[in-house]
């Protein structure tokens, strides 16, 4: 590194680089190509960013493997208290962290850790969240009107560190905040044994784009319809509004309205009819979806929304995948698409707790992009970071 050993020179860097602060939202995302990021390449700092982006994405290479805890739980001895949002960029980090040391830690006390999600974000936990009111409980200054955080946080270390009762043990391993509801709730496990998997369907008459198209969300099995199709334009991305983001205070997290990005022709809106009872919807949450794209690579990107009488449309959680590492959970290495051929993705929202209230309806959306939370696919099958444009595929 050029300033290594020249703390004035890298301090310099630094506060370059802290500036850039304020301008990633309008020019900083936006850079290209990423290989040349130039809001860290013109300070020449955090350059382990530019290694990152050309390593192979291969599940066999070392520096990945060291940066991750999968794998590793059994060697863990001492118990974790796992607290995030339903809105946390960490969640499922943090869900899949909990499951795990409760089944693989080393030792009992590893399997005695605790889950506390809220309707929170990665870095806000007082109410409203967004743009909406969860109720005064909700906030970790009172939850459940109960305890606040930081004393609940007391009460965990007093246990373990000075062997103190605090009646911790004694409590339910999780809670929950239900979003809808707006209570929490104690559970045993997770995912909850009690859950009932519910698979629903797109259908339209082949014009789902918007929310002035025709898609439909329900739990019928899809018949022979006319597919839906949208241009993706990578120089005209759908913008990012809320979910779980740790971004500058431009890209605000939580939740918002997401009628504007609906109303874009490249997003297939797909709605149920309005719920006649309480749905509610606790754990993770995937999209299958059967696809085709005019390009040798491209992005598939599903949201889950809670829509209300008024049209408000609560965005819950959002999930993508590059066509290219469509098989990559299975082991696969990332290969490119043939395009005009259908293939199956599988979409990972990661999990929710919510009530749908009877008089909503539930929403799924379809689109090819989220900037600046993920990068723009060029479409082009060019490696990641690679400059070169292509013309809008149809997907």
């Amino acid at each position: 590194h050029r300033h290594r050993g020249d703390p004035q020179a890298l301090g310099r860097s630094i506060s370059m680089l802290a500036q850039e602060m304020d301008s990633l939202a309008q020019s900083g995302y936006s850079s290209l190509p990423l290989s040349e990021f130039a809001p860290f390449k013109r300070h020449d700092v955090a350059h382990y960013y530019f290694e990152n982006l050309v390593w192979q994405i291969d599940r066999e290479n070392n520096q990945v493997k060291s940066m991750t805890i999968l794998g590793k739980h059994e060697n863990v001895t001492a118990p974790s208290f796992n607290i995030g949002g339903w809105y946390d960029i960490f969640l499922k980090d943090t869900l899949d962290n909990f499951k795990i040391m409760r089944e693989q830690g080393s030792t009992p006390e590893a399997r005695q850790s605790k889950l506390l999600i809220g309707p929170w974000t990665h870095s806000g936990y007082s109410n409203p969240i967004g743009e909406l009111n969860f109720g005064y409980a909700s906030s970790a200054a009172f939850i459940d009107l109960q305890i606040d955080l930081t004393s609940l946080q007391v009460r965990w270390f007093d246990h373990w560190l000075k062997g103190i009762d605090t009646g911790m043990l004694r409590e339910a391993p999780i809670k929950l905040f239900v979003m809808g509801a707006n209570v929490w709730r104690d559970e045993q496990e997770w995912p909850l044994a009690r859950a009932v998997d519910t698979r629903y369907y797109l259908h339209s008459g082949g014009q789902a784009n918007s929310l002035r198209g025709n898609g439909l969300l329900s739990t019928e099995s899809p018949g022979s319809e006319s597919p839906d199709q949208y241009d993706y334009d990578p120089a005209h991305p759908v913008i990012t509004r809320g979910g779980a983001l740790l971004m500058t205070p431009e890209f605000r997290p939580g939740p918002f309205d997401q009628r504007e990005t609906e109303s874009r022709e490249d997003v297939l809106v797909y709605t149920t009819p309005v719920l006649e009872q309480d749905v509610e919807v606790t754990g993770p949450i995937a999209v299958h979806l059967w696809a085709s794209s005019s390009a040798p690579d491209t992005d598939f990107v599903a949201r889950l929304v809670d829509v209300y009488p008024n049209g408000y449309a609560q965005n819950l959680n959002d999930g993508i995948i590059r066509a290219r590492y469509r098989n990559f959970s299975k082991g696969e290495q990332p290969t490119l698409i043939e395009p005009g051929k259908a293939y199956e993705y599988e979409i990972d929202l990661w999990a929710t707790s919510n009530v749908f209230k009877a008089g909503h309806a539930i929403r799924l959306d379809i689109t090819s992009s989220n900037f600046p939370r993920w990068d723009r696919n060029p479409n082009t099958g060019h490696d990641i970071g690679a400059p070169p444009t292509a013309p809008p595929p149809e997907q």
